[in-house]
């Protein structure tokens, strides 16, 4: 019996290992349909054979049509007429399949993932590296598609949700951000943006300076704003937003999903309590992750765990003397962080989300 259940141990684990080497694999495929314009050309045009999926892309036909019978072999894309000569088949996106590969504002787009996982492939073997020493990688390091990825990965939720419902769910800071004389809110660690835009277009009162200290998410953030109708109200800095000058300066400070990626918290924190006014607000928003270790965990837990071994970890002990937070940033952890910056409270507010969670520190 004992060598039964560990046949089947085993059996079970090299059938969940394929399962993901060939999720994989097939992301990559997905990161390349993406790139290339594959998904929008064929949500614009309806269908395609590879020859016309080539000429609206600008890519090479052989290369098209390798691509389209992968995705149609996975079930990503239907064809329809399998039994059709190679160049003569005809490849299109089943209703719905658009929303998650090409829109961009779309709470189920998900190709993001694919570009962190390409991104994360690309430094393995820095992060290597830095298993061996106990060094780290630099966020730089993770290169343009980590950045993009970051950002396109956040962008839906930020739209759609932090403006209409998580704001309004904290009643004195909506009612504050709505009222006269407008308020000024600092959006520390703003990445490419989005947050800040989405505050902004949420209370045409308000004024939002979003702060970084990469200069090119500074620099996506700017592009990200040129054009829309808050270009007037918000301002993005390449800055430390721990400069005494800004003390006091803001009726709401934020932190969007960076809290756990920085190499001294604590010092963050406090500097987040010295730019919120009197009557201010400050509010962390970070990964929903279990309150105690337990193992196996659930999805969730265990997407946060390969972020922090791939990426967070590594970033946040780039910069030494470090904490060494990781992704998995647990509640408890937030409160002794918060205790030793100076709050004397934190709150975890009742905002529902499968993803994250959000905190307000007073005092």
């Amino acid at each position: 019996m004992a060598a039964q259940a560990e046949d089947a141990q085993r059996d079970a684990l090299a059938e969940r290992l394929f399962g993901a080497a060939l999720g994989a694999y097939e992301l990559m495929t997905v990161h390349l349909g993406d790139r290339l314009g594959y998904y929008r050309a064929l949500t614009e045009g309806g269908e395609a054979t590879p020859g016309e999926l080539a000429t609206a892309t600008g890519t090479d036909e052989r290369y098209a049509r390798e691509w389209l019978e992968q995705q149609a072999v996975a079930g990503i894309l239907e064809v329809d007429d399998p039994g059709a000569e190679p160049g003569e088949r005809r490849f299109r996106l089943p209703a719905g399949h658009a929303e998650v590969l090409v829109d961009r504002d779309s709470l189920a787009h998900l190709t993001p993932l694919a570009r962190y996982g390409v991104s994360f492939a690309h430094v393995l073997p820095a992060v290597e590296e830095a298993f061996r020493t106990g060094g780290g990688v630099s966020w730089e390091e993770y290169g343009r598609l980590g950045r993009e990825a970051q950002a396109d990965a956040n962008r839906p939720v930020f739209a759609n949700l932090l403006g209409s419902e998580w704001l309004p769910a904290i009643a004195d800071v909506h009612e504050r951000l709505l009222a006269d004389p407008p308020a000024r809110v600092a959006d520390v660690a703003c990445g490419a943006g989005w947050s800040s835009i989405a505050i902004a277009r949420a209370y045409p009162k308000v004024t939002v300076d979003g702060y970084d200290l990469d200069e090119a998410s500074v620099e996506l953030a700017r592009a990200n704003l040129a054009g829309t109708n808050v270009a007037d109200r918000v301002t993005f800095r390449h800055q430390d937003a721990g400069d005494a000058e800004l003390a006091g300066s803001y009726q709401l400070v934020t932190v969007f999903e960076a809290l756990h990626d920085m190499s001294r918290p604590v010092e963050v924190l406090r500097a987040l309590r010295g730019l919120v006014a009197e009557d201010g607000a400050v509010v962390v928003m970070d990964e929903r992750v279990a309150d105690t270790f337990t193992a196996p965990g659930d999805e969730v837990e265990r997407l946060m765990y390969t972020y922090s071994v791939l990426c967070c970890l590594p970033v946040g002990l780039a910069d030494q003397p470090s904490a060494g937070t990781g992704t998995v940033m647990r509640v408890d952890m937030v409160r002794r962080y918060a205790a030793e910056a100076g709050f004397a409270e934190v709150e975890v507010l009742p905002i529902e989300h499968e993803i994250f969670r959000f905190y307000r520190l007073h005092g």
